[in-house]
């Protein structure tokens, strides 16, 4: 298996690959279970968050050393509406889509190193880490 990997996500069909493309290579990483759980949690929303908002996109999964650590970073990427208010759709309990999925937040708290770059009209890319220490 290569160190990295683009899914296309268009579909639940292709949520399911991230996450199974994500487990193994935080497999391949040797993140334990809770880990991993922890990180395929965080994909399987960033993928619905495209498929919900912007229609299509795409998850980018790699893996990363820097130093003593490994890592994988997964960059969500849509060229969909943007979003309008990053403020308001970091706090608990936000939705648009009155869904009850764990949110921006929820994936800010299961990873780490989390960024958002947004243009209102022109998409969203949303880049997490996770480390293995």
């Amino acid at each position: 298996m290569s160190d990295s990997t683009i899914i296309e996500v268009r579909s639940d069909t292709d949520i399911v690959l991230a996450r199974q493309q994500g487990r193994a290579l935080a497999t391949k990483v040797g993140f334990s279970q809770v880990e991993l759980t922890m990180i395929v949690t965080a994909i399987s929303e960033l993928a619905r968050n495209i498929v919900l908002y912007a229609g299509h996109g795409e998850i980018r999964l790699q893996i990363e050393r820097n130093h003593h650590m490994t890592g994988l970073v997964v960059i969500a990427a849509d060229n969909g509406p943007g979003i309008r208010d990053v403020k308001l759709a970091m706090q608990d309990g936000y939705s648009t889509s009155g869904g009850l999925g764990i949110g921006l937040p929820g994936i800010q708290r299961l990873m780490e190193d989390f960024r958002i770059d947004t243009t209102v009209g022109k998409g969203t890319t949303i880049t997490v880490k996770r480390w293995k220490r």
